[in-house]
């Protein structure tokens, strides 16, 4: 075994995913060293892709990283939705409402946040099992922890963020409990061309008969899509497990909706698409719980895993970073300078004291996405008859309303709110 105890103290992020790869770089972009510990053995790309909203490019823009990653893909002009017998539903005009929409790529923005930080930044291969209090009679002050890895590794760390994922580590040790499943199940899929695909800067989507379904560009030569249904259990299994069924299950039901559509599900490789669980967690749990405690914290989806129906998943992850790295930024630099003599218990309570100002920053942010996300799914998936008749005549301009809403959302530079 390795030991890694007599190391100096430092940040350790669990999950070199959005989130984690986000607090990493926001930290670095303020002078400050961290450790991302990701259990791959290389960046995880699954899911393909994301919308991100006018929200996460403020996010990325604090992180300097927006420009070059809207050069790579399309700026999204329009959102419509559409019934499954092709009644328009919804149509908003995204640029005209000052808003900003694109879908990004999930592989671009990892390598992306990757090549900014500093070499051996991310520690692949690194999965945590554990999280201990050290036993430190000497120093009692420090109040370090211990993170135990697979390997049998153990590292000691001043800050831990968990960034690890629907099933965290981190979280659990908080005493979250595991995110629930909506006894719903997303399919999602990228379909790339060798010439320029022809499709519309648009995202459209289409609803009806328990389905939820849509399409977006990524750039001039990508697709992306997804669909969302109600799975029974071994049907859920029998799809997971085999991906020419799958491609030929949501083919069956895309019954209705536009050629094109279907065309891009048609061009979609088998290995270029994915069925999971739709999962989240309970937003009073997110409100009340324990988002920090000590000199440990999570973020992304390890603190607020949510359905994608607002398509703010990913958005969040960014905000949570640009937020987290502020509030310990300012107060470990504001340590660096504080000549008091008080010493690491000081420093100590100062990072808590930062945790828990992130913590109560994302509290409510994070609640209310939970909950707006998890009514508009059951709004845009429901069979019900009275349900699909107001989604039909009335519901388009709320769910466009609450959309905007959501996505106005200022999380601020890495220096000011």
């Amino acid at each position: 075994m390795q030991d890694h105890q007599a190391e100096a103290p430092q940040i350790v992020i669990v999950g070199a995913g959005i989130a984690g790869l986000a607090v990493a770089l926001g930290l670095h972009r303020l002078g400050i060293r961290s450790l991302v510990l990701e259990s791959s053995t290389e960046l995880r790309t699954s899911g393909f892709a994301f919308t991100t909203w006018t929200n996460a490019w403020r996010a990325l823009d604090s992180l300097g990283i927006g420009e070059q990653l809207r050069r790579q893909h399309t700026q999204l002009v329009q959102a419509c939705a559409y019934s499954i017998k092709g009644v328009e539903v919804g149509k908003l005009k995204l640029d005209a409402n000052g808003h900003e929409g694109r879908c990004m790529q999930r592989k671009v923005l990892l390598e992306t946040l990757e090549r900014e930080l500093p070499r051996g930044t991310i520690r692949f291969g690194s999965k945590v099992v554990s999280l201990l209090d050290e036993d430190n009679v000497s120093k009692p002050g420090q109040q370090l922890k211990l993170i135990h890895l697979a390997d049998g590794d153990v590292i000691k760390a001043k800050v831990v963020v968990g960034c690890d994922g629907v099933n965290s580590v981190v979280a659990k040790w908080l005493g979250f409990h595991k995110a629930i499943s909506t006894g719903r199940a997303g399919v999602r899929g990228i379909a790339y061309y060798r010439g320029a695909h022809g499709l519309d800067p648009m995202f459209t989507q289409c609803l009806g008969k328990g389905v939820r379904s849509g399409y977006l560009p990524c750039d001039d030569h990508s697709m992306y899509w997804f669909f969302h249904f109600d799975p029974t259990p071994d049907q859920e299994k029998e799809l997971q497990s085999d991906p020419v069924k799958l491609k030929q299950f949501v083919l069956r039901r895309l019954d209705g909706v536009p050629d094109h559509f279907r065309a891009v599900v048609e061009n979609t490789e088998e290995g270029q698409m994915m069925l999971s669980p739709l999962k989240f967690r309970l937003p009073w749990e997110v409100a009340l719980g324990s988002v920090s405690k000590g000199n440990v914290c999570v973020a992304g989806d390890a603190c607020h895993p949510m359905t994608p129906d607002l398509g703010q998943g990913g958005c969040a992850a960014l905000e949570d970073g640009v937020v987290l790295a502020r509030c310990l930024g300012q107060a470990l630099l504001l340590g660096n300078n504080d000549n008091s003599g008080k010493g690491d218990g000081e420093e100590y309570r100062k990072i808590e004291r930062s945790l828990r100002d992130y913590a109560n920053q994302r509290r409510r942010r994070a609640s209310e996405l939970i909950s707006t996300a998890f009514v508009m799914g059951h709004v845009m998936n429901s069979q019900n008859r009275v349900v699909s008749f107001l989604r039909t005549k009335f519901f388009g301009a709320v769910l466009n309303g609450q959309l905007l809403r959501m996505a106005s959302f200022d999380c601020g530079s890495l220096t000011s709110p």
